[in-house]
């Protein structure tokens, strides 16, 4: 065995880390890169530092890459390191046991919201970070926050609120923050759940806080060894509860719905009955287990398929509650293995008709009117990453604009921007990146501001 086969799989191929932090300019372009995209793609994901070996592909320090578009150009490509207390070496834990909100890795998103740029971690406080990607610093809204963030606030296109919350090990276990448009964070309401749970991402609607309170919880017993300390449990139950967004209300409203986990939401909306209508990819209990494992979870570097795992490990899923008689329904959208759901986020909280997923090796659009899906699948070795939506400025439809990919190759070679036609999905201009780019999670398109 080769010394790369015996890392785990989060940290070969194309999930490799890169060694140091790089930039170049003047990025050669096949085809035509659309003059509006003025702007830079960003996208985060975890890096361990050379020689140190993350335990899940879930801890590792982040690392930002960026890319810069302007006038039809792709200006440059960089990336760095978020330069965390963690990355310093101070711990999570201290030593008189109390929870240090700036050690994290902040390595799952990257935002801009009142026009901070934040590095996000669902395990503690967000990093300040420039244009140019260099670390400013934590940030907890003067003060106000004192609850980890999670790495997937809603911004409402309406309001500009920007909606959030934070979990904890200790109660209270889940709270709610709302930040008003200009950055002031306004609320904090504590939201009473039995226990910790992994609860990485939820939705909002016109009228809503959608929570999705699943079994994955918390273990103290697996703390500790650098890893993620948390493991299903069957015994918890899975529900799904609506809040008002009213100031103030903590009151939930909770649906039981089959055994699950949802990593990623697509979008929510309440419907014209005043139903609320929740999509989201789910993962069946022995799936979840098969790839929690297989990223470094409890129960070892996964080998095969669970039994009674299916073919299609994780889908687009669809659970609407009906407030009036207190019922929820569940059907799937689709039958292609699906993760990383995004949207037209001018949409958020509103009713929608397309998705996009990560599906194999590429590019999925699910339209939801009709049932169907098609898929842009990149070639060979290259896999595509989330796909971020970016609307034409002039555009009449939904879909009118494009998707921004960051590819990675199984074999080591250097990454990609893919830039594609949403409509059509159709290749629209790929940016050749001179480096190898590790698979990672969640990116966004910060266009120039005004």
């Amino acid at each position: 065995m080769t010394e790369e086969m015996s890392l785990p799989r989060h940290l070969r191929g194309r999930f490799a880390p890169v060694p140091e932090e790089r930039e170049a300019a003047a990025l050669t372009v096949r085809g035509a890169l659309p003059p509006e995209l003025d702007g830079r793609y960003l996208r985060n994901g975890p890096n361990p530092l050379p020689g140190e070996v993350s335990a899940h592909w879930f801890t590792g320090p982040g690392m930002l890459h960026g890319i810069r578009l302007r006038g039809g150009r792709a200006e440059w490509y960089r990336n760095r390191w978020v330069h965390t207390r963690e990355l310093e070496g101070h711990p999570f834990v201290r030593e008189d046991f109390t929870i240090d909100l700036a050690a994290t890795p902040a390595n799952t998103h990257v935002i801009r919201h009142a026009g901070m740029v934040l590095a996000l971690c669902e395990a503690g406080l967000p990093y300040w970070v420039t244009d140019t990607l260099e670390t400013v610093g934590p940030y907890d809204f003067s003060g106000r926050l004192r609850t980890a963030m999670t790495a997937h606030p809603k911004e409402d296109p309406i309001t500009g609120e920007l909606h959030l919350f934070g979990t904890g090990f200790a109660p209270p276990y889940l709270t709610y923050h709302r930040v008003t448009a200009d950055g002031l964070l306004l609320e904090n309401r504590p939201v009473e759940v039995p226990g910790p749970t992994m609860m990485h991402d939820f939705a909002v609607t016109e009228q809503y806080i959608v929570w999705l309170d699943l079994p994955v919880v918390f273990d103290p017993a697996l703390a500790g060894g650098g890893g993620m300390p948390y493991r299903w449990d069957e015994r918890y139950g899975a529900r799904i509860g609506i809040m008002s967004r009213t100031p103030g209300s903590t009151d939930v409203r909770w649906y039981g719905i089959d055994d699950c986990y949802v990593f990623h939401v697509g979008n929510a909306y309440e419907d014209a009955h005043g139903r609320i209508v929740l999509d989201a990819v789910r993962h069946e209990p022995g799936a979840f287990r098969h790839s929690w494992s297989g990223m470094g979870g409890p129960g070892g570097q996964a080998v095969g398929r669970e039994p009674g795992c299916p073919e299609a490990p994780s889908v687009l899923h669809r659970w609407t509650l009906d407030p009036t008689t207190g019922r929820v329904t569940e059907s799937r959208l689709d039958d292609r293995e699906a993760e990383f759901p995004t949207h037209n986020d001018t949409l958020t909280g509103r009713s929608h008709r397309y998705l996009y997923t990560v599906s194999g090796h590429g590019i999925a659009k699910h339209d939801l009117m009709t049932g169907t899906s098609h898929l842009h699948k990149t070639p060979g070795s290259r896999h595509a990453g989330e796909a971020v939506f970016v609307p034409a400025a002039d555009g009449a439809d939904e879909d009118d604009g494009w998707l921004l990919s960051l590819v990675s190759d199984d074999h080591g070679r250097a990454g990609e921007l893919l830039v594609l036609d949403a409509q059509e999905l159709a290749v629209q201009a790929v940016v050749e990146l001179p480096y190898p780019v590790p698979a990672g999670f969640h990116g966004s398109w910060l266009p120039d501001l005004p």
